[in-house]
């Protein structure tokens, strides 16, 4: 159960770590907006149509990697969540028996 705790306490800081640099990403071009929760690709880019790798290379490159900050974000999500769930599988046995 303490192990846990130390984890879930650990996979905290690595989520803050992660949501800074996303939002260190969202500042560096105004294209990105706010969102921390949604990849770039899954909103329209200002303009008429979305920026390939020929039109704007370095705003292609930032994009992939800001997206790649918020695929690891949502992976501390997803391993604390089942963290989450050991920790409270084990307090709902020692309450059980």
């Amino acid at each position: 159960m303490l192990t846990e705790i130390i984890l879930l306490s650990i996979l905290y800081f690595i989520f803050l770590w992660s949501t800074a640099w996303i939002r260190y990403f969202n500042k560096m071009d105004k294209r990105f907006g706010n969102s921390l929760w949604r990849w770039s690709y899954d909103y329209p880019v200002k303009g008429k149509r979305d920026v390939s790798f020929l039109d704007d290379k370095d705003f292609v490159l930032l994009r992939r990697k800001r997206n790649k900050a918020v695929t690891v974000m949502y992976s501390i999500i997803f391993l604390g969540f089942i963290i989450l769930m050991s920790f409270v599988s084990q307090i709902l046995l020692i309450i059980l028996t």
